[in-house]
């Protein structure tokens, strides 16, 4: 939580305001409390959406939906003003984790945890479903784990029979995912559906995967509506809650249960005033939450508290009595150690102490250090440090920069840890990294809570399926984008008019989708052009039949995606094989391990990168720079990650316009609305936060090793 800003309101009709929860670009939550000490979550909107008609409308409406939902499963509405200046929702605060967060950083839910869980958000949507009301968005995002019950949050798409669709804002709703197919055909939303995404909700939480895969959302949407889900062996180890989930996830909704059938269906006991039925490590982040309370900031002086003084003499509510009426003594659950830290915690006293320094300003560096992409996680940390010390040498800048890093190892099961050390310094702006598509989701929610805008330079997957992803930045195109500059390439510019795609499942989902959508695309880039495609299962290890059977079909140019020791079959194989045609690889097979065990049939091989490579002759700052300070060439991505701080360091120069330190949830706000020319190229974002635009660069395999060709398209965004 950060302190209030001094342009904020110290106060909101009876929620004295302790704090900022988080913001975006449409307004700020922030933490409040009553005069009676009960905790509060205010969300205000900014002035400028207010002014918007149709907005107003659909503030009020979801106010007026919460406000309908009376259910200990649900969080409570406590306050609204849709016709104030700038309209507010006050609910009550939940302090813990959404099950998302929970499930990123601490694996799966235990079976019966998620039957109890199954039955307390069953009760939630069976009260809503009486009232005439369908939720449309349960995920793991939208369900808290608090310290005595979990609760379904988020009603502002929800909606009754006498609603209306507003405007356009309404036209995407849900998750894929989690969404049914009736809404994902476009058909009206019905009870139905909430419980169709509380069986995929309830299989993530037991699986740590969504029933339907992961991918581009259109292939999301597409398995929903077709394909049956997949459960793992870890729901299967339970034949009567797969048989009830499959009920619950089945295609046509009146094959479903309704909410208060399966709440009866699962004979769990109902969560209790307590977490016994959570892991221990989710009840311990679930304690550190309630913990923190404590560390509550005092009242914070603003702008607003000029015009707003307390009647002399006036007493507030003590931190201990408050935190008493707030948790309700729920706190006392989490075990004996903190309950006896609130018990012997003495009421507020005034402390003394040396005035502090002048506050730095931080960039951090989320990065795979000492695991097996350190290689690429260090040469991004120090394109990081390069722009830096770029910056700190001008003689015009308006403050001074240093950079604090965070190693992960590449490891999902760090990632939580490396975020949390960096949020925990109050001076960091924003993040660079990580450096793998793996330690990303266990990360993102963090980073969103606290408003910490996170810009991966080599992560960039096309979908880090629920997880919150507001303060994310991806600052290169996603990776099956590269499927378009392999067709501009081979077919537009090297004449290939009958593609050989062999899409090796040894390769991840994102390698499998480009592979897919270099099929589907070749006819923009040559409307004669064909392609001839084959998928080989996870674990074959002769391609030869495989490539064999491609040659047959007349193929004159070849794509793979896969593996670098597969890549490397496939090169040995056209070379025997005599085959002189374009030939290209995902771009994550661009590695010394593939030439190496391809030997001479590596030569000619092409890659389209997203990145440039230290070759490139737009990036001669970066290598000059490099090889000063550190005595050797620059890696690939370093340019990239020079980039991706050049880009931080201009919103921060921006903000600090007349000498001010912009927020993080400001810097967020810039880093959404600004284009940045950096030396690769140009960044603008759209509003999922992606990359805008499809920039790549040619590298071939020559002379034994893999070399920078030149942009395949133009380096500019949009």
């Amino acid at each position: 939580m950060e302190r209030l800003h001094p342009s904020d309101p110290s106060r909101i009709a009876g929620y004295r305001l302790l704090g900022r929860l988080g913001a975006g670009g449409m307004g700020v939550v922030y933490l409040g409390r009553t005069d009676d000490g009960a905790l509060a979550a205010v969300k205000v909107i900014r002035a400028e959406y207010a002014d918007e008609a149709d907005f107003r409308a659909r503030f009020r409406r979801e106010a007026e939906i919460a406000a309908e939902v009376d259910s200990p499963w649900a969080v409570r509405i406590t306050g609204a003003d849709p016709d104030a200046p700038e309209p507010w929702l006050a609910t009550a605060f939940v302090a813990g984790p959404s099950l998302a967060e929970a499930v990123a950083a601490h694996g799966p839910l235990p079976l019966r945890a998620v039957r109890i869980l199954g039955k307390a958000m069953a009760k939630a949507l069976g009260v809503m479903h009486e009232q005439g009301l369908v939720h449309r968005d349960v995920k793991p995002g939208n369900v808290l784990l608090g310290m005595d019950r979990p609760r379904l949050i988020d009603f502002g798409i929800a909606r009754g029979g006498e609603h209306t669709v507003l405007t356009s804002a309404d036209a995407v709703l849900g998750t894929p995912g989690f969404l049914p197919p009736e809404q994902a055909e476009g058909r009206p939303a019905e009870p139905a559906g909430d419980v169709f995404s509380l069986g995929c909700l309830l299989a993530y939480a037991a699986t740590g995967r969504l029933p339907f895969g992961a991918g581009t959302v259109e292939a999301v949407l597409y398995r929903t509506v077709h394909d049956e889900p997949e459960f793992g062996p870890e729901v299967l180890a339970d034949p009567e809650l797969t048989a009830l989930l499959r009920t619950c996830i089945a295609k046509h909704p009146d094959t479903r249960p309704t909410a208060r059938e399966l709440d009866r269906a699962l004979t769990e006991d109902t969560p209790g005033e307590g977490t016994d039925w959570l892991p221990d490590p989710v009840v311990a982040t679930i304690a550190e939450r309630a913990a923190a309370l404590l560390a509550l900031p005092g009242i914070d002086e603003t702008v607003a508290d000029a015009d707003a003084a307390p009647a002399p003499g006036t007493p507030a509510p003590s931190r201990r009595r408050f935190l008493a009426l707030a948790a309700g003594g729920a706190v006392l659950a989490a075990g004996g150690g903190l309950a006896s830290w609130l018990a012997l915690r003495e009421d507020d006293k005034p402390t003394t102490s040396a005035a502090p320094g002048p506050r730095k300003w931080v960039i951090g560096v989320h990065a795979d250090l000492s695991g097996p992409q350190k290689a690429v996680g260090q040469a991004q940390e120090r394109g990081v440090r390069l722009a830096v010390a770029a910056f700190n040498a001008r003689t015009d800048k308006p403050f001074t920069l240093t950079v604090a890093t965070a190693d992960d190892a590449g490891r999902a099961d760090r990632s939580a840890a490396a975020a949390k050390g960096l949020i925990a310094n109050r001076d960091l702006f924003a993040v660079i990294g990580p450096t793998v598509n793996d330690s990303v989701i266990p990360c993102l929610e963090l980073y969103g809570e606290s408003s910490v805008p996170l810009v991966s330079v080599s992560a960039l997957a096309t979908t880090y399926s629920v997880v919150d992803r507001r303060s994310f930045f991806q600052s290169c195109p996603i990776s099956s984008a590269q499927a378009a500059a392999v067709n501009l390439q081979l077919a537009g510019k090297q004449g290939v008019r009958r593609m050989g795609i062999l899409s090796d499942r040894a390769g991840d989902t994102d390698s499998w989708q480009a592979a897919l959508l270099v099929g589907r695309t070749i006819a923009f880039f040559a409307p004669e052009a064909t392609h001839y495609g084959r998928v080989v299962p996870r674990g074959v290890q002769d391609l030869a039949p495989v490539v064999a059977d491609i040659l047959a079909h007349g193929v004159d140019g070849f794509y793979y995606a896969g593996s670098p020791s597969g890549a490397a079959q496939v090169a040995r194989l056209l070379a025997a094989a005599g085959f002189k045609g374009p030939r290209a690889a995902d771009y994550a097979l661009a590695v010394p391990e593939f030439v190496s065990a391809a030997g001479p049939a590596a030569e000619g091989w092409q890659f389209c990168t997203p990145y440039t490579g230290p070759e490139a002759p737009e990036v001669a700052e970066v290598d000059r720079a490099y090889r000063a300070a550190y005595g050797s060439a620059p890696d690939i991505w370093t340019a990239e990650a020079f980039d991706a701080a050049g880009l931080v360091i201009d919103r921060l120069v921006a903000g600090a316009t007349g000498g001010g330190r912009p927020s993080r949830a400001e810097l967020l706000t810039g880093l959404t609305q600004s284009t940045f020319r950096g030396l690769t190229k140009a960044y603008a974002f759209d509003d999922r936060r992606q990359f805008k635009g499809n920039v790549y660069f040619l590298h071939k395999v020559e002379g034994g090793r893999i070399r920078y060709a030149g942009p395949v398209t133009t380096p500019a965004a949009g």
